[in-house]
């Protein structure tokens, strides 16, 4: 006599993170539609009871570099993109969104670099590099674009980029009258040419928000007589014998150079986003968005990600 082989199963109770069981007892196990997981209670909190990782994509936008007194335009902050990255269900992830670098001081100085945007292990974008100023400080920064050459009159060199996230600052032609751009994510920032400042290099487009938008561009140089453009994607333009203006908050943009002593823009804050597929968010942190069959976690500010 042959006997079928009928093994008895059980479905455990769903439930979604917000309807979880209010007073669960120990051991009580379920499966939540949210996270898509088995977990479990221990007493403490809410644990996956079988350790899972999924894939995501994400962009670190690194904050924006200062523009120089009298100087050259701040580098664009490092724009860093990946996708097919594994995270691990229930593993928190720190995010640190950069700050915009702080514009050179009235006295002659460079600006000062962007902070570096970093996703736990998995990624560090690093901030642009400051603006040139003038007298013994002409020289741009180093970072994930350059900061553009400041007045050109005892030599020094423009800031370069970092590989894969920027590109170096501009080379200043125009003497002691005009400064040059910082880099962008798309392209090398302009040197100067008297009169005119030389503008900040273009920045990169991303659609990882949802939309199309144009991130980290390089700020504009200053100039004696006529002022310079900041490089799309936010870039500061530079000043026309006064004030540059600042490179635009959370696209990582550089600040533009000012003239005539006064003191450089501020470079403009980094923003971090994950993304993976799906109409239902599996992590949290961030603001959350479900659009075009992708739940994005926006970062604007520091903060977690719990996969």
């Amino acid at each position: 006599m042959t006997q079928a082989n009928n093994v008895a199963a059980s479905t455990p109770p769903s439930w979604t993170t917000a309807n979880r069981p209010a007073s669960p007892a120990l051991g009580q196990m379920g499966w939540n539609t949210t996270l898509e997981q088995l977990e479990v209670w221990n007493g403490y909190g809410w644990i996956a009871s079988i350790t899972q990782s999924y894939t995501i994509s994400y962009l670190a936008i690194a904050g924006g570099g200062g523009g120089g007194t009298s100087g050259g335009g701040g580098g664009a902050g490092g724009f860093l993109s990946g996708s097919n990255t594994s995270v691990t269900s229930g593993t928190a992830y720190t995010i640190t969104v950069g700050a915009g670098g702080a514009g050179g001081t009235p006295a002659p100085a460079q600006g000062s670099n962007g902070g570096n945007s970093v996703i736990s292990s998995i990624a560090t974008a690093i901030g642009g590099g400051g603006g040139g100023g003038y007298g013994s400080v002409v020289s741009g920064l180093n970072g994930g674009s350059g900061g553009g050459l400041g007045q050109n009159t005892t030599g020094g060199s423009a800031g370069s980029g970092t590989a894969g996230q920027g590109y170096a600052g501009g080379g200043n032609t125009g003497g002691s009258n005009s400064a040059s751009g910082g880099g962008g994510a798309g392209g090398v920032g302009i040197g100067g040419s008297n009169p005119g400042g030389g503008n900040g290099g273009p920045g990169a487009v991303s659609s990882i928000s949802g939309s199309s938008v144009t991130y980290a561009g390089g700020g504009g140089g200053g100039a004696y007589q006529v002022g310079s453009t900041g490089g799309t994607g936010g870039g500061g333009n530079g000043g026309n014998n006064g004030a540059g203006t600042a490179g635009t908050a959370n696209l990582g943009a550089g600040g533009g150079g000012s003239w005539n002593g006064v003191a450089g823009a501020q470079g403009g804050s980094g923003i971090v986003f994950i993304s993976y597929p799906g109409s239902v968010a599996r992590g949290s942190g961030g603001t959350i968005t479900i659009t075009g069959g992708n739940v994005i976690h926006t970062f604007t500010s520091s903060g977690t990600y719990t996969a």
